[in-house]
Formats: C-alpha cells, sequence, structure tokens
C-alpha cells in the first residue's frame, strides 16, 4: 500500500541545483537503501521527506495518520536536558502512552551510553549520533528513515541494527555506505545521480548489476543515434528540401537527433602511485602502553611492521584503537615503551577528523599547498588533474571549501593525504562520510598500494576488502591477532572459543553420533534398484524437447523486441529481464533434460 509520494520535487543550495524534478512513491513494505555521491543530495532528499526541509518546489504528499520518524545526519540536542529527556520528548511525541523508560535506558546501554542522565553537551559526535539512533528506532513509525544510521557503531551494534531492521514492521528509507549493511537490510535501491533518481528492485549487489545493465544499454542506444545522426546528415548534406511532409519528419528527426542529450560516461575516481622506497626500518613498537583517566587502554604491547602489512584494528569504542594510531603518528606519546620510525618512511594520516580546513580557501589551492604536481605511473600529473579524477569539476575547484558538502570535504582530505605521496598510510574510520564510490576507488588505490597500510573500521566489508591481518581489542590490554579479513577473524575467534569451552561436549557429541550410526546399521535396508523412468519422470522425459524448443523461440522473439526497443530505457528494462528468466528456463531444463537422459541410457545399458 502506498503511504508516501514525492511529486517533481527541486531544491538547490547557492544557486547549485541539488535535486531537479524528483518523483519518488513509497509503500509500506518497501526497505529502501539510497546511494549517490556525496554532495548529490542524498540527505537533502531525506529531509524533505521527514517535513524537516521545503522543497523550492514540487511537495511530498503523505497518506492520513502516517507517523514518521527521522535520524538526521547531525542531530541536535537541547542543552537544557539530560540526555534522557531529549530521548523521551521524541518517543512520547511519536504516540507511546505506556513507559518505555527500562527499554530506553537498556538500548542506551547497548549502544555504548551508560549514563542517560547526562547532559548531552558532554558526548561525543559518535555518542550523540548513537543516541539520536535509539531515539529514531524507539518512537513508534509507520516510516523509518535514518541518515547514516551505522556510523560509529561498533560491529556488534551494526549486526543488532541489522537484525532489529531486518524484522521492523514498516517502510524504511536509509542512507549508509556500509554495502554488507544495504545488501542484509534493503530490498530497494534507489541512487540519486546527476539531480536525477533511478530506482532499482533489489538489494546493494543486485543494483551493480542493474545499474551496469542501465548503462550498457544507454550507450547502445546512444550508439545507434550516432549511427542514425551521421546517416542523416549526409542526407541533409545533399541538400535536401522540406518539400513535402515526410521530408520535414525527416528533418525533424535530425534535429532532434543533432540536439539530443547525450549519456555522460560516469566519473571515476583515478589515482595511481608509483612507490616510494622504504628503506629495511619500517615502523617498531616496542612494549608501548597508553591510560587515559586511571583506564589502562593497552599495555607492553611490541609489533614490527612489515613492508607490506596489510592490518585492521578493530574494537568497542573507547578501547584505544585510535590512541593507537596516534600513538604510531606522533600525535600521542605513549606512557612506557617506543615507537621507532625509520628513516625512510613517509606516512599519510587520514584522521577521524578533518584536520582544521580554511573554509574560505579554493578546493584547488588547498590542494596545491601539498603540491602542484605529482608523479603517477602515467607521469608528471597536475594538481588540478587529480581533483578532477577525484571528482571535483573544474567549478567546484575555484569555489572556496565552504561551498562543499560535509562528505565532499571529507573526499578533498583523502585526496591531500594521498598526494603526498607516502609509503605508509594511516586510515582512521575511513568509512565515516565517504560514499560508496569512492570508498571502492580508495579499495582498488589501496590493492595496488606498494606500502604499509594501517587501518581502525568497523566496515566489515572494507575490512575483508583491503587487510590481511586484524589486530583487535577483545575487553583487556592486549591485542588478539587474526590473519585474514574480518570473516576470518569471526571463524578464528569462533574457532578458538570452541575450543577453549566445548572440547568435551563436541567429543561426547561425535562419539554418540558414532554410537547412533552403529546401532542404525543394523536395521538399515539398502533401497531396491531402479530399473526405469517412473511415471511422472517419463512423461516429463516425453515432453521436455518440445518444451526447450518453445522456450527458445520465446527468447528470439525477445531478443527482436528488444532490439527495436533500443531507446525506450523502461520497456528495455522489462524485456530483459523477461528474456533472463526465459533463458534461465531453458538452462535448468536442459540441464534436467541431459539429467533424464543419462537415467534412460543407464537403463538400456542393463
Amino acid at each position: 500500500m502506498n503511504i508516501l509520494n514525492v511529486e517533481n520535487v527541486s531544491k538547490s543550495y547557492m544557486s547549485k541545483p541539488v535535486l531537479s524534478g524528483i518523483s519518488v512513491g513509497i509503500n509500506d513494505t518497501d526497505k529502501i537503501g539510497v546511494v549517490g555521491t556525496n554532495g548529490t543530495g542524498k540527505s537533502t532528499l531525506l529531509s524533505i521527506i521527514a517535513g524537516v526541509t521545503e522543497p523550492d518546489s514540487g511537495q511530498v504528499v503523505v497518506s492520513n495518520g502516517l507517523r514518521i520518524s527521522y535520524l538526521p545526519q547531525n542531530p541536535v540536542f537541547d542543552m537544557n536536558k539530560t540526555l534522557l529527556q531529549n530521548i523521551t520528548d521524541q518517543i512520547y511525541a511519536g504516540g507511546n502512552h505506556w513507559d518505555k523508560m527500562g527499554e530506553i535506558k537498556a538500548n542506551l546501554s547497548k549502544f555504548g551510553i551508560d549514563d542517560p542522565e547526562c547532559s548531552p553537551a558532554i558526548l561525543s559526535g559518535g555518542q550523540k549520533k548513537r543516541a539520536a539512533l535509539v531515539a529514531a528506532i524507539m518512537t513508534p513509525s509507520d516510516l523509518l528513515i535514518l541518515d547514516e544510521p551505522t556510523n560509529h557503531l561498533e560491529s556488534d551494534m551494526i549486526e543488532w541494527l541489522e537484525d532489529f531492521l531486518q524484522h521492523f514492521r514498516g517502510a524504511l528509507l536509509m542512507i549508509t555506505h556500509d554495502r554488507y549493511f544495504l545488501d542484509e537490510v534493503t530490498n530497494q535501491i534507489l541512487e540519486i545521480d546527476k539531480s536525477s533518481v533511478y530506482r532499482y528492485e533489489a538489494n546493494y549487489s543486485g543494483f551493480l548489476e542493474l545499474k551496469q545493465q542501465r548503462l550498457d544499454y544507454e550507450q547502445a542506444a546512444e550508439r545507434k543515434a550516432q549511427a542514425l545522426y551521421r546517416k542523416d546528415l549526409a542526407w541533409m548534406l545533399r541538400g535536401a528540401r522540406a518539400r513535402s511532409t515526410k521530408q520535414k519528419a525527416h528533418i525533424q528527426r535530425f534535429e532532434a537527433l543533432r540536439d539530443r542529450q547525450r549519456p555522460e560516461e560516469e566519473r571515476q575516481i583515478e589515482l595511481s602511485s608509483l612507490p616510494t622506497r622504504m628503506g629495511n626500518k619500517t615502523i617498531i613498537l616496542e612494549g608501548i602502553s597508553k591510560s587515559y583517566e586511571g583506564k589502562e587502554l593497552f599495555a607492553d604491547f611490541s609489533y614490527t611492521f612489515n613492508k607490506l602489512d596489510r592490518i585492521g584494528i578493530i574494537g568497542p569504542n573507547g578501547c584505544g584503537k585510535s590512541t593507537l594510531l596516534k600513538c604510531i603518528v606522533g600525535l600521542e606519546t605513549p606512557d612506557t615503551g617506543t615507537v621507532e620510525i625509520g628513516q625512510t618512511i613517509k606516512i599519510g594520516y587520514f584522521g577521524q577528523e578533518n584536520e582544521a580546513l580554511d573554509e574560505g580557501k579554493r578546493v584547488i589551492d588547498y590542494i596545491k599547498d601539498t603540491a602542484e604536481f605529482i608523479r603517477t605511473a602515467e607521469g608528471l600529473t597536475s594538481a588540478s588533474v587529480m581533483c578532477e579524477r577525484f571528482l571535483f569539476t573544474p567549478e567546484m575547484q575555484y569555489a572556496p571549501i565552504s561551498k562543499l558538502s560535509g562528505g565532499e570535504k571529507r573526499r578533498l582530505y583523502l585526496l591531500r593525504v594521498l598526494m603526498e605521496q607516502p609509503n605508509v598510510i594511516i586510515l582512521d574510520e575511513p568509512t565515516n562520510d565517504l560514499d560508496i564510490q569512492t570508498l571502492r576507488i580508495l579499495e582498488d588505490y589501496l590493492d595496488g598500494f606498494a606500502g604499509i597500510i594501517i587501518t581502525v573500521s568497523h566496515d566489515r566489508y572494507f575490512l575483508d576488502r583491503v587487510v590481511t591481518r586484524i589486530f583487535a581489542f577483545e575487553g583487556d590490554t592486549s591485542l588478539y591477532q587474526s590473519e585474514g579479513g574480518y570473516s576470518d577473524y569471526l571463524v578464528h575467534k569462533k574457532a578458538l572459543e570452541d575450543a577453549q569451552t566445548g572440547a568435551g561436549s563436541v567429543n561426547a557429541g561425535s562419539k554418540a553420533l558414532q554410537e547412533d550410526d552403529k546401532t542404525s546399521k543394523g536395521k538399515y535396508r539398502a533401497p531396491r534398484e531402479k530399473t526405469k523412468l517412473s511415471f511422472k519422470e517419463q512423461q516429463e522425459y516425453d515432453n521436455i524437447e518440445a518444451e526447450i524448443e518453445q522456450l527458445e523461440e520465446k527468447s528470439a522473439e525477445l531478443e527482436t523486441q528488444i532490439a527495436e526497443a533500443a531507446t525506450d530505457y523502461p520497456r528495455l528494462m522489462a524485456l530483459s529481464k523477461e528474456k533472463e528468466e526465459v533463458d534461465a528456463e531453458i538452462e535448468r531444463k536442459m540441464d534436467r533434460y541431459v539429467e533424464l537422459q543419462e537415467m534412460v541410457d543407464s537403463f538400456q545399458g542393463k
């Protein structure tokens, strides 16, 4: 059932169009993930749907009595009230008429906040976001709108939220850059691209395939239009005159082809690096320890980094992950122990918070402060070209940094770090506020990086994609080491726990299974040997060749219809989907035919 419609909505900021004529419908069972490059208007769209921001034009039509709960990107609290009062005000305003105080406190504790009576002023940005998330998911709603809910969450919190949203009885509209999370929670993807929206009936993995199909269809249609335009251009150059209705139509078609809007190829972030010389001495941590306010974060930790180490550091918030990175970089001094940095080591550090950005400085000047030219695999490359490769158009390069969105500022900061051409890259929560496209290209860049990578992240996909060793803070001051990515760590951890706590029961279970096997052998009766097809199998065998022939004819017919509908994108998608299903059925029938034929052959040989 339809519960909300966005009708022809447009919005601009500082004369820059962000959304242009957007129309979207939301049904009561939709679980929609919103994706797109930073600065394309994802948060703006959610804010408009939530009723917080007014569009410049268009409207949002809401069904009667629809309850909406909204988690903004940057939550705002009343500093004159306690955190608990802020949350209860929102929850009870949503229509709760019974006591939820115990559940609120339990959920706050689950998300790492143990003092609900504290002032919001003392909380970090991450704690405020988690508290606002608790308020949003506990507010009764038919439509839950979440802007970056996984930012600042630990892995176990993300998994809990994943399970909660999978069982949420209502519609969901959400922005997140966590690709595993999108795959598990969503059933639709809404992509915002160049002020327009594209909707895909699939989770994130399905979206990638469908988007590529869309781009392929657009390029195929453009190639056909180009060929037709060249043909019509030759006709016009021969001096054709509009002496008949047919010729007038031909001229109008030529003009339409000439003035058509051509599909833009998707811009990609491209950044290659040349290896920087690294001596034998890299980074050596020798017995380092660090405490804060009487709490020991890590103690007597030693490690010598190899030249191609790819280390992921995980653990609960506040355990000391970022502090460990800062000790390596030199922003913090360990209480005991030493950090030795080799003379050839050049560290690029991407912190959780952007370095202080001069908002009045132009984008290009900020990058030129690091280097006007850098050497890449393609040769000497200017700062301007590097900016463009990082999705900063010439117009954006000469605009002040203040005009960039939060995500675009993070992308700019990342570009500056990588342009320093380090041989050690240290990334502290790089997946916060970076869009998926930027993350994918960063991952590709790191694949070919000839140096050391050290990253703190809660993004399971990013860890699986980038790192080959995990350092895990697990509740004490030592770090557990696991080879592989995050998924490998979970397997190793479970195996270790089973070995420590379940060895006896495992052995007992194995013995019981062996006893059961012995007992059952005396009662086992071998099945009667089969000598012919069953009645149903014979019917299937008799008809299957004709069914395959009919399906092949249908596939060929669809192929013709697809060629005729090259410029009708919605029809193309429908026909292509139908052809995929028909071809899959042909494949299934062929496999079954082979299976039945082998059975017939085996019977004849007996």
